[in-house]
């Protein structure tokens, strides 16, 4: 892919007298004017490109400006919309917690998982309550089975420090099964019997 800054200059804009050309499908045209790059670019409803104004002489290329600029922000935004997904999201639990918290609570991590991103589910303990880490752990798979259809566990969980963690990574969708075939493979057909023809009846002797 082609990669342009966003401020490099296009047709009039580039005052140099000559350019290293580069046609609309990659091919090298050499060294020549620029007016003649620039008629180049008119004849085929194109622009001029300066892609590499360091070069000397600086490299230009033929291309839809407009369309490529559009294309690349629709990539920018698509890799910005990748990076949020690959976000780690953070949700924290109490160990004396009641269920209307835990719903709610676990309502968002299911949100952050059908988005796609991975989830940090947090146990804080107080005091003494760090002697009893079966309580936290009894809360952790609690939150796994609640969000079993959508996400899964990324290992066992971990304590640091007066926390107890947990990673729910987003459960990869079923491959699609494969329905079978309405008919027999070839090779496989049935045999079809046919019934065998009646025998025929016997002529009666002539009479004398």
């Amino acid at each position: 892919m082609i990669t342009i800054a966003k401020d490099l200059k296009v047709n009039e804009q580039i005052r140099v007298r000559q350019v290293r050309l580069i046609g609309a499908e990659g091919e090298q045209i050499g060294i020549i004017d620029t007016r003649e790059a620039m008629g180049m670019a008119r004849e085929k409803g194109l622009d001029l490109v300066m892609v590499s104004p360091q070069a000397v002489p600086p490299v230009c290329r033929l291309l839809d400006y407009g369309r490529f600029r559009y294309e690349q922000q629709q990539n920018e935004k698509e890799n910005r919309k990748r990076a949020r997904s690959q976000e780690v999201k953070a949700i924290k639990f109490r160990v004396k917690i009641d269920d209307h918290d835990f719903k709610t609570k676990t309502g968002h991590v299911r949100r952050f998982l059908e988005d796609g991103h991975k989830v940090k589910v947090t146990i804080m303990f107080r005091g003494r309550e760090r002697t009893h880490p079966e309580l936290g752990e009894r809360i952790l798979v609690r939150v796994a089975e609640t969000l079993a259809d959508i996400g899964v566990p990324e290992g066992n969980p971990s304590m640091m420090g007066m926390d107890m963690n947990m990673i729910m990574a987003p459960k990869a969708p079923a491959a699609p099964k494969k329905e079978k075939a309405e008919r027999p493979e070839d090779g496989e057909a049935e045999a079809v019997v046919a019934p065998a023809p009646a025998a025929p009846a016997p002529e009666s002797a002539p009479s004398a």
